[in-house]
């Protein structure tokens, strides 16, 4: 009888160990490969995040940097065009997503910003294909205009 509920116990703590580390697919927090919206290749990976109610991203890998690109800046370019505290900083490792809140179905009310133009705009993000796939749509003015990437949510 005491294996019998030995073995219930273990069960338990590995379904909870299971459940503990499986990825919630009803919100963007997690790892995500950045598909590039004109070459159609990966860019990099964005570690999302919530920081006091609201989601981050950071990137935490750079992919398929061009030869052009590591000629510049070797394998660990840095943000160029950036202004502010980001001018000439690391893009491995920068917090490029901010500031974005849960809206209904959609997150938005933050800024990301572009580090291949340094520029910073409006983003509004959207999970589809049972959160597998973030729609992330970066804008000036109205989220009717501006230009959208999806992003593959990655394992952890």
């Amino acid at each position: 009888m005491k294996t019998r509920f030995r073995w219930i116990i273990a069960a338990h703590l590995l379904l909870g160990a299971g459940i503990a580390g499986a990825t919630d697919s009803s919100t963007p927090v997690g790892t995500w490969q950045q598909i590039d919206d004109v070459s159609g290749q990966p860019k990099s990976i964005i570690q999302i995040s919530e920081v006091n109610g609201e989601l981050q991203g950071k990137i935490t890998q750079l992919m398929n940097l061009t030869p052009e690109e590591i000629a510049r800046d070797g394998e660990n370019p840095v943000c160029r065009k950036c202004e502010g505290v980001r001018k000439d900083e690391p893009i491995k490792g920068m917090v490029i997503m901010w500031g974005v809140k849960r809206e209904g179905e959609v997150w938005q009310g933050g800024q990301i910003l572009d580090p291949a133009k340094g520029k910073i705009y409006k983003v509004k993000l959207s999970l589809s294909e049972s959160g597998q796939k973030l729609d992330v749509h970066g804008y000036i003015g109205i989220s009717l205009l501006g230009r959208s990437q999806t992003w593959v949510r990655q394992e952890q």
